[in-house]
Order: structure tokens, then C-alpha cells, then sequence
């Protein structure tokens, strides 16, 4: 029996996890960097608008 078909898909099932690795790893860093570090919201005084 060919087990070349079984060998094939162990490889695509390889790289399939180093994928799925690779990119947990890339969002977990991506969460941890402070989004709009010192940003300030302008404020909402409506007596400035008149």
C-alpha cells in the first residue's frame, strides 16, 4: 500500500498548525500594545459651542 497521500496530508496538517501558532502569537502581541497611547478625547462642553 502507497502511503504517499498520508504523508501529503501529515505536512499540509503541519503546516496548518504552524499557522495557527504563528498567528495566536501575532494577536496576543498585538492586544498587549497600548492602542492610542496619550490620546485625549476632546471635550464634550456644549458651552463653547454657543
Amino acid at each position: 500500500m502507497d502511503y504517499s497521500i498520508f504523508a501529503v496530508l501529515a505536512i499540509l496538517f503541519l503546516v496548518y498548525l504552524f499557522i495557527t501558532f504563528y498567528n495566536k502569537r501575532r494577536s496576543g502581541r498585538r492586544k498587549n500594545r497600548k492602542f492610542m497611547e496619550g490620546y485625549k478625547r476632546k471635550s464634550n462642553d456644549r458651552k463653547e459651542e454657543k
